[in-house]
């Protein structure tokens, strides 16, 4: 039975690659900062099997501890402070665990295997928030990297530490250079999932607004579903590399708004919708779209889920959820 270790195993991709893995008939061991996670009810109910440890990205013997414990075979970190937003006002925080983080869990990884450098295989989630002011249209993996927040430098840090890491010492350490991913488990923070809960609340009648900040920002959304399964299928590579991991289409907040709107029978949504300078980035991205070419040829992968029917799935969830808490 292969073993794998995930950090931010509580977060939306975390709770998603639990429940291929398993299916796949893995071992699944988590790490969790504490006891307390508000979100830990979320990963006994999704993935009761998972092996629950305590560690913390920024103490690097606690990492030494969990890998000793779980032996894996398979590395995934996804555990970051992964809301750009957030990452202005917590620079510091940002950088230790999105970034140190990152360098922390190789050097572990590292000492884990000893001499045997190629028996554990480690994925690094990057983020096309590295992108950033972008220099290509659409982005591949050559494109030159130019953040625009904290939390996409610290992400720079760690896709280049990951490099280095496979080229100085060997190690089967892959980056998945993740575009936007969503579900109906993202975060009411993010704005994918603040509109969708918002449409649901205002067709239920328990809200009658929603403020957003630039209508014209424009990303390349898919499903994390199918994005998490792209993560594995690079481990199963002979050599370790990185892929991009996008649909290949951008949208605006405006068409996520018409879809998320249209999910509920309103077509005109202009007046239910707010804007506030406050939801402003200081440093904005502008138009991130991947190009995954070289993931649909070396891995086989392409995404099952489109946006449209991304979107009016999360709305029916938070149609459910919402209801629910009503009644």
């Amino acid at each position: 039975m292969p073993r794998a270790l995930i950090t931010g195993i509580t977060g939306q991709d975390g709770l998603y690659l639990s429940e291929l893995l398993l299916s796949k008939g893995y071992e699944v061991f988590g790490l969790v900062r504490g006891q307390n996670n508000p979100k830990l009810d979320v990963l006994r109910r999704v993935a009761p099997e998972v092996q629950v440890l305590t560690g913390d990205l920024t103490d690097v013997s606690s990492l030494v501890r969990i890998l000793a414990v779980a032996q894996p075979d398979e590395i995934y970190n996804l555990g970051a402070v992964s809301f750009v937003a957030y990452s202005w006002e917590n620079a510091a925080l940002t950088t230790d665990v999105t970034g140190k983080g990152v360098l922390n869990m190789l050097e572990a990884t590292r000492l884990y295997a000893g001499d045997d450098i190629e028996k554990v295989r480690f994925y690094q989630a990057s983020s096309s928030e590295m992108f950033g002011k972008v220099q290509d249209v659409p982005q591949r993996e050559s494109t030159l990297l130019w953040p625009r927040s904290p939390y996409g430098v610290a992400k720079v840090f760690g896709h280049y530490m990951t490099i280095n890491y496979r080229e100085s010492y060997g190690m089967h350490a892959s980056s998945g250079i993740l575009f936007n991913h969503e579900s109906p488990r993202r975060g009411p923070e993010f704005v994918t999932r603040k509109v969708t809960m918002a449409v649901a609340r205002i067709k239920l009648g328990l809200q009658d607004s929603l403020t957003l900040g630039n209508l014209d920002a424009k990303r390349d959304w898919g499903f994390a579903g199918d994005y998490v399964e792209a993560m594995w299928r690079m481990l199963q590579q002979p050599v370790a590399d990185d892929y991009v991991i996008a649909t290949g289409e951008t949208h605006s907040i405006r068409d996520l708004l018409d879809a998320a709107f249209k999910a509920v029978g309103v077509d005109d949504w202009a007046r239910y919708v707010e804007q506030d300078p406050r939801f402003m980035r200081p440093a904005e991205v502008d138009l991130l779209v991947g190009d995954a070419s070289k993931a649909r040829e070396v891995l086989g992968w392409k995404p099952a889920v489109g946006f449209d029917e991304l979107i009016k799935l999360m709305v029916e969830a938070d149609l459910a959820e919402q209801s629910a808490l009503v009644h």
